[in-house]
């Protein structure tokens, strides 16, 4: 009897998994693609699974190129990547839902800051402040603090352009505005959540599942709005204003099926024990509507029936 990843049975594989497995992508999900990676393996030690987490600006291009199966990416595509593959292969790629993060602000422990607005982060971060900021924010006295916090200047950081983090946030947050030229960017998300720890008057952002001890998450109100946390609850209602899906993009070719080692995979990322592992690594799972949706969009079992 095969060994399985959910509560009931299902049918196995069409094809036995082999060879190479390759995902490039986005540094947000290295985590919990490494999460899914050594759980495939663990059942499957034959395949030679590869991960490479440069940005989520690399997957389309391992897709157009095929270098990789799987492009993991911490937003959607854009138009122009679309219409590359598109020009490419003739169709578009395929974007499947694999979970869901809260793109959290994040401040040094030490700061009294409990919460922060949306057109407030606009005009701390943006040069055009599109999304409503009334006036350039510089200091820490213009969110309202006193004392000897009224004068300091805020010490921005964020992830460097190729990041889909970096890409949701000028979307949502500045509204496609330009970033302040004197705003510290960095490659990876732990390596801006280790500045901010080591800046007394930082600020930053990054997916909740960066979260450290070093570090302090605000609270944020979208426009009009109380501050919510981001949490499970919040983000499920609708009332954090910074939610967003995560994705595992395939080249699947209309009226084909994916091929063993993805079809294997992604059965894995989509069952009961690949979404635990979402929650592991500080994610939150995708309601079970919408797994059950994909799961019968890509022909895939509700759980992978192992040998």
């Amino acid at each position: 009897m095969g060994l399985c990843l959910a509560v009931a049975c299902a049918p196995t594989l069409k094809a036995s998994p082999g060879g190479n497995l390759s995902s490039v992508g986005s540094d947000t999900m290295h985590q919990v693609m490494q999460l899914w990676g050594d759980e495939f393996k663990r059942h499957f030690p034959q395949v030679n699974f590869q991960l490479q987490s440069s940005g989520s600006s690399t997957a389309p291009v391992a897709l157009i190129e095929g270098t990789a199966a799987l492009g993991h990416m911490s937003r959607a595509m854009r138009q122009s990547e679309l219409q590359q593959f598109e020009q490419r292969f003739g169709y578009p790629p395929t974007a499947i839902p694999v979970a869901i993060d809260l793109l959290a602000v994040y401040v040094h422990p030490d700061n009294p800051l409990t919460h922060i607005s949306l057109a407030q982060l606009d005009a701390v971060f943006s040069i055009n402040r599109r999304c409503g900021g009334t006036g350039d924010i510089q200091q820490w006295g213009q969110l309202g603090l006193t004392g000897r916090w009224q004068q300091r200047y805020i010490n921005l950081f964020s992830r460097n352009s190729v990041s889909g983090t970096y890409g949701f946030f000028k979307q949502h947050v500045l509204c496609n505005g330009d970033i302040k030229p004197r705003t510290n960017q960095l490659a990876g998300s732990s390596a801006m959540l280790r500045a901010i720890s080591q800046s007394v008057t930082g600020i930053g952002y990054s997916g909740i599942g960066y979260a450290t001890s070093g570090v302090k998450v605000l609270a944020l109100a979208a426009n009009g709005e109380d501050a919510v946390a981001p949490t499970l609850d919040n983000a499920l209602s609708g009332r954090y204003p910074l939610a967003r899906q995560l994705y595992i993009y395939v080249n699947l070719e209309p009226g084909k099926r994916l091929a063993a080692n993805e079809q294997a995979f992604l059965t894995l990322v989509l069952s009961a024990k690949g979404q635990q592992l979402v929650q592991a690594d500080g994610f939150l799972p995708l309601p079970v509507e919408l797994i059950q949706h994909w799961q019968q969009q890509l022909g895939l079992a509700s759980e992978l029936a192992l040998p």
